[in-house]
């Protein structure tokens, strides 16, 4: 069962997507526990976005959250329904399957997401939205290009994700640098053909790969990964957890680069 916001209460905000021109960009915000930093988020992505010329709007795609993030963000769309869309998910899980969802419902042409935690910030929305004005058909923030750093994880969260990427130039190529980004805003004409696969982070290996290779062209802006504001981490937090996790990266790796059994998503 899948319940969207605006709540049924307003019924003449139903319809209001045929009323209003679409926007250009749709930014899918994909959140479990995140009561703590979702307004904030909205707020911050808004704003960035204010001024630009196509429009914007914010759809929120949460898993039935428990600590009540999704009603914080249906009162959101209740008070913004032009910009804020709330889809509230009761039986299905996962963070790709909750992008897929996002893409399929957004109505802008451009479609972004990112972290929900307050790790990347919305105030680079904009210069990914230039660069896909400018040409590029994928703009991806950065951590491994000059300018972008990451200073939200331990030592042992940065050299593992340092390795996977390496790993990943080594078997894909090094024309991306930062294969895990998840910070991510595509022309939905990338989507068509291209349906995001995988649980968690090998999500934006796989996509960014099989875009590369369908000829698309990418594009890597820089920007400062920052601790997360409120709430509970989703990435692992020993070693023992990063290597349980790296080994569906790996898979993802080889399979991409040596043919094999696909992967599938799993839940969240």
């Amino acid at each position: 069962m899948t319940i969207t916001q605006p709540a049924p209460a307003r019924p003449a905000l139903l319809d209001l997507s045929q009323q209003v021109a679409a926007p250009q960009v749709t930014i899918i915000l994909p959140t479990y526990n995140e009561a703590g930093n979702i307004e904030k988020l909205i707020d911050r992505t808004l704003q960035a976005l204010a001024s630009h010329p196509g429009g914007a709007e914010i759809l929120v795609v949460d898993d039935n959250s428990p600590d009540g993030t999704w009603q914080l963000a249906g009162q959101k769309a209740q008070a913004n329904p032009q910009q804020v869309r709330l889809i509230h998910r009761t039986t299905e899980r996962g963070l790709t399957s909750a992008l897929n969802r996002g893409i399929k419902e957004a109505r802008g042409e451009w479609v972004g997401w990112m972290d929900c935690d307050m790790s990347m910030p919305p105030e680079a929305w904009p210069r990914l939205a230039e660069a896909l004005a400018q040409g590029a058909d994928v703009a991806i923030g950065s951590r491994y290009v000059p300018g972008g750093s990451d200073e939200a994880h331990t030592l042992t969260g940065r050299l593992f994700s340092r390795a996977i990427n390496v790993w990943a130039g080594l078997l894909l190529g090094w024309s991306i640098k930062d294969y895990t980004s998840g910070f991510v805003m595509a022309r939905r004409q990338v989507f068509t053909g291209l349906t995001l696969r995988g649980d968690y982070g090998e999500y934006c290996i796989d996509l960014l790969y099989r875009a590369r290779q369908a000829g698309y062209k990418i594009v890597e802006l820089p920007y400062i990964c920052v601790p997360r504001m409120a709430g509970e981490s989703k990435t692992a937090q020993n070693a023992w957890g990063y290597l349980k996790r790296g080994v569906n990266y790996v898979k993802v790796l080889f399979s991409l680069r040596f043919g094999g059994k696909e992967f599938t998503e799993s839940s969240r």
